[in-house]
């Protein structure tokens, strides 16, 4: 029995042996610790194809969408024969939709729960907030290794504004990249009211069309709002997202609840609200899905980007819509992390997450079939670069949560020349005097989460106009001020004033 022992011991240590000198490579395991990064040469980065080292994996990527749609697994077997081919992976696409996804994801991460990637965004599964957490990893190695033509695409400045500590946490998922607010309203409606766009220059000028909309077409909603959607923009009323007005050159800081300007928006909301504009329940509406799409007359924009208004013509029910600007462009931290895509903490691979960021990046077909479906079933092809998005289609998606929607078609109506009018855009928007400088919370966590609770109680309400703020104003900022809104504000000015002392020249 011992000799037999002693025979097979022998056996299997020939077999690890071969297994270690048949690996191709110099790791002492005959582990490859970098199996798809460019070669030390400037070589592309390697593929399935070509690399027979690379192990299936399998990945799962969270993100967000309007609805989820019917035809969902069509289109991940789609995109697993794309990535099977070229990563050696299949992915687990994971859709849940907008108005739920904060609440599910924070749950999943809290638990520790095992996926990839995850789609993160200033408004949503918050970005900074799940930094701090500790919920994704750093990735500027990764990207160099594993996604160089994705860091080299995106411009130095956005990726700046990833940044926390300096060190990127998630890729941007690059687009336009400024804010400019306004209104949307359709373009059928203001035709059957005579009413002329080009004369409103700020939003208490939207008031004819709503009363007329009001009054003659009780089936629509004169002025949508949601409860997450509707916020007062500083920029519209002259003020940056700090609370520094703008031209300020002192810099100083100011909580816009307590401003005149903040008081006379929620006003005019509660006005609209009591006349019957708004939709009953904005407070509490999550987002705008088909059941309310044509249903609507207008509804209020912070990204008039070029060619917006044919994306919205999609989500409205097919009807033509008019964009109404009411301020320029500009850019800011958070116009640039409006949209990102995140390799979580609990990704037994993230190597190949980062890969797949790269190829959803710079793979047209991919991106593509992530972002409109399938050819043919979902959408048709009017010329090389447009798309018509059939309305009825049984998939449907947003495609800034994917990627560099440049490498993407165009939605009919849009111009030719969008992505170039948008990259123009990008480079010629007013920048904020305060871009790249980022609040840290960390002296008065507890005063903040405090803060941030009391917003999220009374915003939906105020916004919205569904309350009255001769009542709720006083009371909102009575809680604000016992959360510690004046001691989070003193510590965002000392760190504000340090900031303008090393960035800003005198």
């Amino acid at each position: 029995m011992k000799k037999m022992q002693r025979v097979l011991l022998v056996w299997l240590g020939c077999l690890v042996f071969l297994a270690a000198c048949s690996s191709g490579n110099n790791n002492p395991g005959g582990t490859n610790t970098n199996p798809a990064a460019p070669g030390n040469n400037g070589e592309e980065p390697v593929s399935a194809e070509t690399d027979g080292e690379l192990p299936h994996v399998e990945l799962i990527w969270y993100y967000g969408v309007s609805q989820v749609s019917p035809d969902q697994q069509k289109i991940e077997d789609e995109v697993n024969r794309i990535v099977e081919e070229k990563l050696n992976a299949t992915v687990k696409l994971r859709p849940i939709d907008f108005g739920s996804y904060t609440t599910k994801l924070n749950t999943a991460s809290a638990a520790g729960e095992k996926f990839d990637l995850v789609w993160t965004a200033n408004w949503a599964f918050n970005y900074d907030e799940n930094v701090k957490k500790g919920a994704f990893i750093p990735l500027d190695e990764l990207l160099e290794q594993h996604a160089p033509q994705t860091l080299q695409a995106i411009p130095s400045f956005t990726w700046d504004a990833t940044k926390y500590q300096g060190e990127i946490y998630a890729v941007p998922n690059y687009q336009t990249i400024t804010s400019r607010y306004g209104a949307s309203i359709r373009k059928d409606l203001a035709d059957k009211y005579g009413f002329d766009a080009s004369t409103v220059e700020t939003l208490e000028d939207l008031e004819p069309f709503l009363a007329s909309v009001k009054e003659n077409d009780p089936g629509i909603t004169p002025l949508m709002l949601t409860g997450p959607g509707t916020k007062f923009e500083p920029f519209m009323y002259g003020f940056d997202d700090n609370g520094v007005r703008i031209g300020d050159d002192t810099f100083q800081t100011q909580i816009l609840e307590e401003t005149p300007e903040y008081k006379s928006f929620v006003e005019l909301m509660h006005s609209w609200f009591e006349k019957g504009y708004i939709n009953d329940d904005a407070s509490t509406v999550k987002q705008i899905d088909a059941i309310y799409n044509g249903k609507y007359a207008s509804g209020l924009e912070s990204a008039m980007k070029p060619g917006y208004e044919a994306e919205k013509k999609a989500s409205n029910g097919g009807y033509d819509v008019i964009g109404i600007p009411f301020t320029e462009a500009t850019t800011r931290r958070t116009s640039n992390i409006t949209t990102l895509t995140a390799v979580s903490r609990t990704s037994a691979n993230p190597e190949r997450a980062v890969m797949l960021i790269e190829l959803v990046n710079n793979d047209p077909e991919l991106y593509n079939l992530l972002s409109f479906g399938i050819e043919g079933t979902h959408y048709e092809k009017l010329d090389d670069n447009t798309v018509r998005i059939d309305p009825n289609a049984s998939y449907r998606a947003q495609n800034w949560v994917f990627g560099n929607v440049f490498n993407g078609y165009l939605v009919e109506g849009q111009a030719a020349d969008t992505w170039e009018a948008t990259k123009a855009l990008n480079e010629s928007a007013f920048v904020q005097p305060t871009f790249g400088f980022s609040f840290d919370d960390t002296a008065v966590k507890a005063e903040y989460a405090n803060v941030m609770a009391v917003k999220a109680e009374y915003e939906p309400l105020l916004m919205t106009g569904t309350v009255d703020p001769a009542t709720y104003l006083p009371e909102y900022l009575t809680k604000l001020r016992n959360a510690g809104a004046d001691k989070v504000r003193e510590e965002l000015q000392r760190q504000l004033d340090a900031w303008v002392a090393e960035n800003v020249k005198s």
